[in-house]
């Protein structure tokens, strides 16, 4: 069965899209997913690279035993490529096969979606911490909002008050 899962998946348009997911990154800025190929070389005007994707929201859909990522990207198309492909794989006879096909999507931290996209495998352990993940777009502004000095500051000032 493992055979037809690997050539349902194949003709599912997954040799398209699959670039080598090493050289990829995703970037939050602005409240936007920005996905980038770091093999590209960056403008030599403004030093920023050409973004491939940009989406509010990301998803990945991954083989939940192996941890493997098939897709990933906007989550309307993502969603839509997995539930074909589970089609393609109960007609074929696979029902275990569809059944292990997951997509996760939203607001994930931009580190857990790199690690799943650079780790062989390491999507079957973002799946177990998901509950407990952070909202992604909500701690990345956290973090990045104040720097220390600033925080400082506005302690002193409203003890000063």
């Amino acid at each position: 069965m493992e055979n037809v899962l690997h050539a349902v998946l194949r003709d599912t348009g997954l040799g398209a899209w699959f670039m080598d997911l090493l050289h990829l990154r995703y970037r939050l800025k602005s409240g936007f997913y920005y996905l980038y190929d770091m093999r590209d070389a960056p403008n030599a005007i403004t030093g920023e690279r050409p973004y491939r994707l940009k989406t509010e929201l990301v998803a990945i859909a991954f083989d939940r035993i192996t941890g493997r990522v098939h897709q990933h990207g906007h989550p309307t198309r993502i969603h839509s490529w997995a539930m074909g492909a589970q089609r393609r794989l109960r007609m074929a006879g696979d029902w275990e096969g569809a059944n292990r096909l997951v997509v996760v999507s939203g607001p994930l931290p931009e580190e857990e979606i790199n690690k799943c996209l650079s780790v062989q495998g390491y999507c079957r352990w973002m799946l177990m911490r998901l509950a407990s993940m952070p909202h992604g777009k909500f701690a990345a502004h956290r973090a990045g909002s104040r720097s220390s000095w600033q925080r400082r500051e506005s302690g002193q000032q409203r003890r000063a008050a």
